[in-house]
């Protein structure tokens, strides 16, 4: 890893459409934001296989979304590009979005779910377990033959991801039980497929406390570790903090052994032209506050995060996310609730770049190496005490990361 290029890419969804693109697939519009994103000196995208539009049967892949993967594919290999392949993708953006043969309508909605859409209808009931229900776990296996069979050999495939911040979803029974998913998925793709590497996409959750999906356990099952995090989520700390998301990727590593890739960072924005501010409104039928930056702001921020990930030895970075959606989205999931995701994008509505797309691209400029780390997290205790009290521990450790400049 040292010694390679330092990746830089973004969390791709299309602006005028978000999570509807696979069922209304425009490829003329992937072609023209691809080559924003090329303009930008970004060479990753991740892409997101929205569970609900890939698998209308457990026994069945569509059809058309592996035809528009392929357009995304060869559009992506024209350009250069290459994709970080999401799987199961369930939670975005604060809602979940779940396939009906998923569904279990004599159950309640889990706890920790604000949201579920289900067919373009947003239903209240609960769903299987992906970690535990044979159903959901043929069904898994059945899209990871197909897709990773098909698309193995496409010059466009960077990386296989088993899933967006999965814990959001649902939660394993136990640390072990995920770690048996991760390693019976992984094994798979890698039957079909032994050179690319395989990811999960785990979030700062899953360094907060045992949800199941443990940093260590994940990490030893794939080959690459990842990480998402915002400071802007994190009560009491400043939610445009530089040091936070470099800590994450360096607490990661001291977890699980592995330099982590930051696949998920950013921040929304205030009105353009607007300085910060904190945005008020209802969600989900409860009180919602969120931290909105000023353009020129949030830019400063990206402008500091990104050398210091270099610092900690990170591999990369990907920006949270391609563009704000345009305000016909905005009465649909998951704008209608969660505002502020209207807002995060380098690119604004009409297709205009933000300052911060302007810092993420000066810094590609300078063509940046993965270095040997130079700031770290020192990992004093085993990962099993770690995790009998992590959110304490990893609130001690960055403090002791902060202090040590």
């Amino acid at each position: 890893m040292v010694g390679e290029q330092f990746v830089l890419g973004v969390n791709y969804w299309p602006r005028r459409k978000a999570m509807t693109w696979w069922s209304a697939f425009d490829a003329g519009e992937v072609r023209e934001e691809f080559t924003i994103i090329r303009e930008l000196g970004l060479r990753l995208v991740r892409i997101f296989l929205l569970w609900d539009d890939w698998q209308p049967a457990p026994d069945i892949v569509s059809p058309a979304a592996l035809r528009h993967l392929g357009q995304v594919m060869d559009i992506a290999a024209d350009l250069g590009l290459r994709l970080d392949v999401t799987f199961f993708t369930g939670h975005m953006s604060g809602p979940n979005w779940a396939p009906g043969w998923l569904l279990e309508p004599d159950k309640p909605l889990p706890p920790r779910v604000r949201q579920l859409v289900s067919g373009g209808r947003i239903v209240d009931c609960g769903y299987r377990n992906p970690y535990t229900d044979p159903t959901a776990l043929a069904a898994a296996e059945l899209l990871l033959r197909t897709v990773v069979g098909r698309f193995r050999d496409h010059p466009a495939v960077g990386l296989w991801n088993l899933g967006n911040e999965p814990d959001l979803f649902a939660w394993p029974p136990d640390a072990a039980t995920g770690r048996a998913w991760a390693r019976r998925m992984t094994q798979l793709i890698k039957e079909i497929d032994p050179v690319h590497p395989v990811t999960c996409g785990l979030h700062v959750d899953s360094l907060g406390r045992d949800n199941g999906l443990r940093v260590d356990d994940i990490f030893a099952e794939v080959d690459v570790a990842v990480m998402h995090g915002y400071p802007m989520y994190v009560d009491g700390l400043d939610p445009l903090d530089v040091d936070f998301v470099p800590f994450l990727c360096a607490l990661t590593t001291a977890l699980c052994g592995k330099p982590t890739l930051m696949e998920e960072f950013g921040g929304c924005t205030n009105t353009p032209g607007e300085p910060s501010a904190v945005w008020e409104w209802t969600a989900y039928g409860e009180p919602r506050t969120q931290f909105m930056a000023s353009e020129d702001a949030l830019a400063d921020y990206i402008a500091g995060v990104l050398p210091r990930l270099v610092q900690v030895g990170a591999t990369g970075a990907l920006i949270w996310c391609f563009a704000d959606y345009t305000p016909e989205l905005w009465d649909q999931p998951p704008c209608a609730q969660s505002v502020h995701e209207r807002f995060f994008g380098l690119v604004r509505p009409d297709g205009t770049v933000k300052p911060h797309a302007r810092a993420m691209q000066q810094f590609a400029a300078t063509r940046p190496i993965v270095q040997p780390a130079t700031r770290t997290v020192t990992l004093d205790i085993s990962p099993d005490d770690y995790y009998r009290d992590a959110y304490a521990h990893a609130a001690r450790l960055y403090k002791a990361f902060r202090s040590d400049k």
